[in-house]
């Protein structure tokens, strides 16, 4: 074997080489991605999870708004990214708890029971208001002390939280997506399928409660969010008692200091 053949034939073995490690380098990164998703979400290879759907507010059938539908899809998308298998069903068909399986609830407390008890249960921090008027209130959520009043079209409020019951690692987590309305449930999911690696590393196995405001959504739909607070610790407190009454105020004291004295009653005169 002359030189020449011999340097073509290390070249071959030094690029297949090279190729092989790069592929088992590419691999194991590729995998070690997959792990830490399967890790936050609590997903692993071939697992169980429920995808629990509200219904239309103030319809008596199971009528799902086209924008939870939306969110339901990018869901879908990370549940089959994961390897794992998504179960759909009703709010009012749930009766079970959690932690066995990975859960995720999509749409408020007044369109979702299983929504209302999660709230009630594990966020007692956290009330909205379910009235059917059109006052300013209408939606509004109360986190701790701050209130967040819907404006629909131009600044809508949705709730994202990853929430479990303790922490050993064989409990499942349960996601919360409880938006003002519709939309702001699908831009809740979006905002999770962009960022869920960001989020695992800063909260990694943790509860974590986040207030995201969708911005101008009759133009931009659920594209622009903005994370307005990580509001963990006061949706897990309860809610501050409202201010006690003032008492009646006394009788001011006249120009002196001392209190004027009362009128007296007349007497009745007894008859003879």
């Amino acid at each position: 074997m002359n030189d020449d053949v011999r340097n073509i034939v290390l070249g071959v073995l030094a690029v297949g080489i090279s190729a092989a490690l790069g592929w088992i380098a590419r691999t194991y990164l590729w995998k070690r991605k997959l792990r830490r998703k399967q890790a936050f979400f609590g997903l692993p290879d071939n697992a169980e999870s429920l995808l629990v759907v509200n219904r239309e507010a103030g319809g008596t059938e199971l009528t799902v708004m086209r924008h939870d539908v939306f969110a339901l899809l990018e869901l879908s998308a990370l549940i089959k990214d994961c390897g794992a298998h998504a179960q759909v069903i009703a709010h009012d068909a749930t009766q079970q708890g959690f932690g066995e399986r990975t859960e995720f609830c999509v749409g408020g407390p007044a369109s979702n029971r299983r929504m209302a008890a999660h709230l009630q249960s594990l966020l007692p921090g956290v009330q909205v208001n379910v009235e059917s008027g059109r006052g300013p209130d209408r939606g509004a959520f109360q986190i701790g002390g701050e209130r967040y009043r819907l404006e629909p079209g131009q600044a809508e409020y949705v709730i994202l939280a990853r929430l479990t019951a303790g922490q050993s690692r064989a409990v499942r987590p349960v996601f919360l997506f409880c938006g003002q309305r519709a939309i702001t449930n699908q831009a809740a999911t979006r905002y999770l399928a962009r960022n869920h690696a960001r989020l695992a590393r800063k909260h990694g196995g943790n509860s974590f409660v986040l207030l995201l405001k969708v911005v101008n959504s009759q133009a931009y739909g659920p594209d622009v969010v903005e994370v307005v607070a990580d509001v963990t610790r006061a949706a897990q407190a309860p809610l501050p008692e409202p201010p006690a009454p003032d008492p009646a105020p006394d009788a001011e004291p006249d120009t002196d200091g001392e209190t004027p004295a009362r009128p007296a009653t007349p007497r009745a005169r007894r008859r003879t």
